[in-house]
């Protein structure tokens, strides 16, 4: 399967969402697509013999064009036709590459390609294959940042309310103005005369309905004769009907009833007002929505000074390569992930360990893409690039849960997929109940009671709903230093019942220290460190780190063959020697007896350190013991859990009295010990029995517990492998993370639920009362004009409480 996504145009409601998954979900050899709203994307999974010209194609068709993007290269090595065709055909090769014009004479290539898809370094290395040369002459034009598309929609949206506000103003006064102040009405009648100012309306409102109105029509009737109609289609056919009735009651009012040749030209233009205000501002709270990725984005500096033949130059980061020699000033940005080569400075690391304190970067040590260097000047060499570095990974990450659906969406789907057909039938039913049943004049109740359902009508907020909630709470979970790599998990998360927890490296700070080495009879600390430190050597370990520590110094020789038996120990041949390090179920699995020292190690586990053992040729030779220190805010961490209503299991490969007593000291519930790796996933089976669980961990051997769990969550300090197991990834190095993703988990949902509420029960509750349900008991009958103000709000109102989630302060701070 290949996963594609697509930056799609002109969605406007849950109906515009619905369409395009059918379209796209109808090609053969799509798996699965997912469209979110709030990101204007599609995420497609598919397979031969689907392509992402046809899925492009297809999504075009269906009156949704993916967003394009324009790229000009400059092409070396052309001679003749021949080039121009293997040029153009290699170019379309190349990933999201739509078309490809080649002009021999200019010596450049014109390729239009879908944005997001489409990358300059394809087209280059597609080029390049083929045997030419080629450069950018304008690099990846357009695709602006969704906050700057957004913004320029809202300004244009903004310019067009305008105009239509202005063009109304007129109308509405003339008409609604003769209504509420009588006076007004005959001043109009005796010196502009009625049928004058029926025409003025005429004029005016069908400028409004061509100008400013005219994007709903463009949309709107073309999906309704598709018969897939959407937002637009509703408000085309409401201002279409309250425009062509009070045309036929201008110009030829004879053919109407008696009594019923009333105009509501102001009907039809104040609605394309109000729901061009709506939706204008909806376009700016959208443009808030995307803050997270837009914030992360400006951690990467643009250009970077880059030694380029014997001189330092400055590069655009995009030309950096693998092995380039970067020079970094105090106080700048640090450009892509690297290795010092020279110098010693201090490098702000805040943004990936979310620790505030300076880290000493000198000779040899890593630096990340995005931190900021301190007072002291660097060289280092450029070891990750692109989409490679820790910070595009991480935009990544946020990206993909950004536009994630949510299995609370599934059922908000279903309903969506009839919601405006099944308006346009109420509506309807509306006009054909007043023409039957309805007082006179009837035909006038009618038409205001079915254009006032077709506009009051807001399939916005119910596909804006979910995906904003998201969209906003994960960018502000990434801020927060917690990273949804799966979006279902900040549903999922919201409903653990019991966090179970790895002891090393997460409870604890995974940098164990020797406390005590005490050797039996007939050895000694000199003979027996330095040959347990040399097959600890081969381990990755932290205990093994620490035996290393306390053998700095000694003599240490080198280990031969080396074998780590995972939740054991390790065993090697040493000069000439067998030596076996472990827990004393390895020492008794090999049939050395442990006697009296069993209980010695007991008593020390009862104090919380992890006891070990050391054989000599099958021969019992010392007891070692390592402690590891919990972490400063491990204590307080799990205090938070518990006041959120949870419970919190401990998972190790210690030994039950270290563990017990690790467990006792920070107010632990339950304590699973001497896990064998493996044995996690059948601990995580027996708690599941108590709820939904959610794992952290931080290790490799954490790994299938990371993707057992109902929730794994992976500490960003540790290894990849636990990382790319993990749903959740807390950048922070402590238990603070956990609190804050579950505290935000809970939060998004909530924020999610308030929108669904609101959306259906604003349309379960208006759109009856549009149709007239309490005419017979008040007499009055809702006006299009307020129906078109009530769907206006109500899409602002989801898109406004959602972005409420950008102010969620951490329920722990990362460090105190």
């Amino acid at each position: 399967m290949t996963q594609l996504i697509l930056q799609i145009e002109g969605m406007t409601c849950a109906s515009c969402v619905g369409h395009v998954e059918r379209a796209l979900g109808a090609v053969e050899g799509v798996d699965s697509v997912s469209v979110n709203l709030a990101a204007e994307t599609a995420t497609v999974q598919y397979a031969a013999p689907a392509a992402v010209d046809t899925l492009a194609l297809v999504a075009r068709t269906a009156g949704y064009p993916p967003r394009e993007v324009r790229m000009r290269l400059q092409v070396q090595g052309m001679t003749c036709a021949s080039c121009v065709g293997r040029v153009e055909a290699a170019l379309k090769t190349a990933p999201g590459v739509l078309e490809a014009q080649v002009n021999l004479a200019s010596e450049q290539a014109e390729v239009v390609g879908l944005a997001g898809v489409m990358a300059s370094a394809d087209l280059l290395e597609a080029i390049a294959v083929a045997g030419y040369g080629a450069s950018r002459v304008d690099g990846d034009v357009p695709v602006a940042p969704a906050s700057q598309r957004k913004a320029a929609e809202a300004r244009h949206l903004g310019r067009l309310t305008l105009l239509a506000a202005v063009l109304t103003a007129p109308v509405f006064l003339v008409e609604m103005g003769g209504h509420i102040y009588p006076p007004l009405h005959h001043w109009v009648a005796r010196e502009v005369g009625l049928g004058n100012s029926l025409l003025f309306q005429f004029l005016l409102t069908t400028v409004v309905l061509l100008g400013p109105g005219l994007r709903f029509h463009q949309k709107g009737w073309p999906m309704l004769m598709r018969g897939t109609p959407d937002m637009n289609s509703l408000v085309a056919l409401g201002t279409s009907a309250a425009w062509g009735y009070s045309v036929v009651a201008t110009f030829a009012p004879g053919v109407l009833p008696a009594g019923t040749a009333h105009v509501y030209y102001e009907a039809a233009a104040v609605i394309v007002v109000l729901v061009l205000l709506g939706r204008w501002l909806e376009a700016r709270a959208k443009g808030r929505t995307g803050a997270a990725i837009e914030g992360l984005v400006a951690l990467r500096p643009d250009t970077a000074r880059v030694e380029r033949g014997g001189d330092v130059v400055d590069v655009a980061v995009e030309k950096i390569a693998l092995g380039d020699l970067i020079h970094l000033r105090p106080g700048e940005r640090i450009a892509v992930d690297g290795v010092v080569a020279r110098g010693r400075s201090w490098v702000d690391e805040t943004m990936v360990t979310g620790e505030p304190v300076p880290v000493e970067k000198a000779i040899g040590d890593s630096v990340v893409g995005g931190t900021v260097n301190g007072v002291g000047a660097l060289v280092f060499r450029a070891t990750a690039v692109g989409g490679d570095t820790v910070l595009a990974r991480i935009i990544t990450l946020v990206e993909q849960a950004q536009g994630a659906k949510l299995p609370i969406q599934a059922a908000v789907d279903r309903v969506t997929l009839w919601f405006v057909p099944g308006v346009l039938v109420a509506a309807a039913l509306s006009v054909l109940l007043w023409l039957i049943f309805g007082p006179d004049p009837a035909l006038s109740h009618a038409l205001v009671a079915g254009v006032s359902v077709l506009v009051i009508a807001c399939p916005c907020a119910m596909g804006l709903a979910t995906p904003t909630s998201i969209m906003v709470g994960t960018g502000r979970g990434a801020e927060m230093g917690v990273l949804f790599r799966k979006g279902d998990a900040l549903q999922a998360l919201e409903g653990v019942d019991l966090v179970a927890l790895d002891k090393t490296g997460t409870l604890t700070a995974g940098r164990p220290e020797l406390v005590a080495f005490e050797p039996c009879k007939g050895f000694t600390r000199a003979e027996v460190l330095p040959l347990v430190a040399a097959v600890e050597a081969a381990s990755e370990h932290p205990i093994a780190r620490a035996i290393e520590a306390a053998a700095e110094g000694l003599d240490v020789p080198p280990a031969g063959t080396v074998r780590a038996m995972p939740g054991f120990g390790v065993q090697g041949k040493v000069a000439g020697r067998m030596v076996l390090v472990g827990a004393a179920r390895f020492l008794e699995r090999k049939g050395i007896e442990l006697g009296t020292w069993r209980a010695r190690a007991d008593d020390m586990a009862a104090q919380g350190q992890t006891p070990l053992f050391a054989a000599i040729d099958g021969t019992l030779a010392a007891l070692i013991c390592v402690a590891d220190p919990v972490k400063d805010t491990t204590p307080a961490a799990i205090k938070a859990l518990h006041d959120m209503g949870l419970r919190v299991a401990m998972l190790t490969g210690d030994a039950a009295g270290t563990a017990k007593a690790i467990a006792g000291q920070l107010g632990i519930d339950l304590v699973e010990a001497e896990l064998l790796p493996e044995g996690k996933l059948a601990a995580l089976e027996r708690l599941r029995g108590q709820g939904r669980v959610a794992f952290v961990g931080d290790g490799i051997n954490d790994a299938p517990a990371l993707a057992a769990a109902d929730v794994g969550l992976a500490i960003g300090t540790g290894t990849d492998v636990a990382i790319e197991a993990a749903d959740v990834v807390l950048i922070g190095g402590d238990l603070t993370g956990v609190v804050n993703a579950i505290g935000l988990s809970r939060l998004t949902m909530r924020n999610i639920r308030q929108n669904l509420g609101w959306a259906f029960g604003y349309n379960i509750l208006l759109i009856p009362v549009a149709a007239g349900v309490f005419y017979p008991v008040s007499g009055i009958l809702l006006s299009p004009v307020l129906a078109a103000g009530a769907m206006a709000v109500s899409s602002v109102l989801v898109v406004t409480n959602a972005l409420r989630l950008r102010r969620v302060q951490p329920m722990m701070e990362m460090r105190e």
